[in-house]
């Protein structure tokens, strides 16, 4: 470490180190009146002016008392200000290296882009990963590995009380609002929607005009703003969302109980970017930042959730109705679970979103901090439901910087049934990652309200690429799909991927993440007892912790000397019959998913 930064008591170098630090520090500033002189004697108007400006630049940063480093150094002091702005682009451009993610990686954006473009994705030479780096995962393939005709993959979500059954694909947009993205980039992901077959979900701003527009598949997400369908006083209005939510358009309704971004926080669309069209689409003032609570006012219990999305259901004429969740005190969402049961009333699907998840503005601190991560989350979700016995009953989709085809046969082998994507798409229509979503100044027109700036971004050609990039996606899927033997990717299972520990052994993710047991919680006998302690804490009638209910369950299973060792042996006639090339230990994530059998 240099002296100067460790030596308390420094001796000067120079016998006049002030004369010289003060000469440093207004050397630019006297370069410019020097060069101000010249230009009036020479008579240039050039150097004048440059000069000039220099002078009253200079002049500026003395007098002004916000920023000392410009005080200190005029004129000068403007090289940092003018770094740091360019500081994300310099990184971007100059430095970052192909695999690193910030929050996506160069090498995932060219994936999306090409893709989108529909030129080649293949490279050359090998791969630019470490093989041998710690939780490093790879599908095993199959000797009996085969091409796939079919690379349409699909599912219906649709519950017994539910009369419209949705049939869409695995791969859908995830929720961004009009507002938080601009109409044209809109239009495009709703355009590409309609022309690739598959679900786009509005986000909580509301269907706006250009939702519309194409008449691509909409999933309507109600936040606790209730745009679109709330009263004077922002609350939930019935009649207002019967409207709407009739419309064939709309295939799917989802309740936003929180966002993986920013969980418990709510949502903010600064005022800057609230024009009058925004405004009459959520039904909000101009002028101010249009705030979501950060809770729903229309429930307050998991009781009164579950009789909320039956009236959603019923206003709708029986669409499919779920929720949207980054999941956060687990005994919450085991609430939610028991008041399912207790009324007999389950959502048509659930969406977890991971805390990795993008938002147009939110605190760092939440950003970083606040939220479970999309793998994690859905295992939670996943295992309750296994263990309460009701997977079969509710479809669960997954979003969280999902982009490639691993990603998607990634989550559908630890169980999920399709998964999301919002920055993916972005990339489709023209996002190069600047960062800027929340100040309206996107370079790309995609997360702006600036009529010029927006004006850019060229629907139809960008509603192409966001349908070339989810066919080709999914071509990507089935490639992966086909190799381990399989026909469809509702087959895929946890043992089809490895994954190497930090101390180098190698373990299947059927083995390396904990599945529950089917009906394991009913009996308080799930093999991980966590998942036993926060399922006595929850209260279907209170999203509170029942602490009481933990005591006792902690000094029964003291006093009984509690086993909650749970059988691992699966009967032959608890298992479906899948016709896997890879088959290994049967139906680890006890999804039991209808998926299309071969006549072999």
């Amino acid at each position: 470490m240099p002296q100067s930064r460790t030596n308390l008591n420094p001796e000067p170098k120079t016998s006049s180190p002030y004369l010289v630090g003060v000469f440093l520090r207004y050397s630019t500033f006297a370069a410019a009146v020097l060069l101000f002189l010249a230009g009036l004697l020479l008579a240039n108007w050039w150097l004048i002016i440059l000069g000039g400006f220099g002078v009253c630049l200079g002049i500026y940063d003395i007098t002004q008392l916000k920023h000392a480093i410009l005080r200190n150094y005029p004129v000068a002091g403007h090289i940092r200000y003018v770094l740091e702005d360019f500081r994300p682009e310099i990184r971007q451009y100059l430095l970052e290296n192909d695999k690193e993610q910030v929050p996506f990686s160069r090498q995932q954006r060219a994936l999306v882009y090409q893709r989108a473009k529909n030129v080649s994705d293949t490279n050359a030479f090998g791969t630019l990963d470490n093989l041998y780096a710690h939780d490093k995962e790879w599908f095993l393939q199959s000797a009996v590995s085969q091409p796939l005709e079919n690379k349409d993959f699909r599912i219906v979500v649709g519950g017994d009380r539910c009369k419209q059954p949705h049939d869409m694909s695995v791969f859908n947009i995830s929720a961004m609002s009009f507002g938080s993205l601009s109409a044209n980039a809109i239009m495009a992901l709703n355009q590409g929607a309609k022309m690739g077959g598959f679900t786009h979900d509005t986000g909580e701003g509301a269907i706006s005009p250009y939702h519309r527009k194409f008449g691509g598949d909409l999933i309507w997400e109600l936040g606790t703003g209730y745009f679109g369908c709330r009263d004077a006083q922002g609350n939930f209005d019935p009649q207002s969302f019967a409207e709407k939510a009739v419309d064939p358009q709309v295939k799917m309704i989802e309740i936003k109980l929180s966002q993986g971004a920013k969980p418990g926080q709510g949502g903010v669309l600064p005022a800057e970017k609230i024009t009058q069209e925004i405004a009459d689409t959520r039904e909000v003032p101009t002028g101010q930042d249009c705030v979501s609570p950060s809770s729903h006012s229309a429930f307050s219990t998991p009781r009164e959730l579950v009789a909320f999305w039956q009236q959603l259901r019923d206003l709708s004429g029986g669409k499919p109705v779920g929720f949207k969740l980054c999941v956060g005190q687990p005994w919450q969402f085991m609430a939610i679970v028991k008041a399912m049961i207790e009324t007999n009333n389950y959502p048509d699907f659930i969406v977890i979103d991971g805390a990795e998840g993008g938002t147009g503005a939110a605190p760092v601190e939440f950003m970083d901090n606040v939220g479970m991560p999309m793998v994690e989350g859905f295992l939670l979700v996943h295992n309750t439901l296994v263990g309460a016995g009701i997977r079969d009953k509710i479809k669960l989709g997954v979003s969280g910087k999902i982009v490639s085809g691993f990603d998607i046969a990634r989550m559908i082998a630890l169980g999920a049934d399709w998964c999301n994507s919002a920055r993916g798409f972005m990339f489709a229509v023209g996002c190069i990652q600047s960062r800027s979503c929340h100040t309206n100044t996107c370079p790309t027109g995609v997360a702006t309200q600036d009529p010029y700036r927006q004006k850019a971004l060229d629907v139809p050609s960008k509603a192409e690429r966001v349908a070339s990039f989810h066919k080709n996606t999914l071509k990507s899927l089935a490639s992966i799909v086909g190799a381990v033997g399989l026909q469809h990717p509702s087959q895929l299972q946890p043992y089809h991927i490895a994954r190497r520990l930090d101390n180098g052994q190698i373990k299947l993710l059927s083995k390396f993440f904990y599945f529950a047991d089917q009906g394991a919680l009913l009996e308080q006998n799930a093999r991980a007892d966590v998942f036993n302690q926060m399922w006595v804490m929850a209260n279907p009638d209170s999203f509170l912790a029942n602490n009481d209910a933990l005591i006792a369950y902690n000094k029964d299973s003291r006093d009984r000397g509690k086993e909650t060792s749970a059988p691992t042996t699966q009967h032959p006639d608890d298992s479906v019959d899948i016709i896997d090339g890879g088959m290994l230990i049967g139906n680890v994530n006890n999804t039991f998913r209808d998926f299309p059998h071969t006549d072999d």
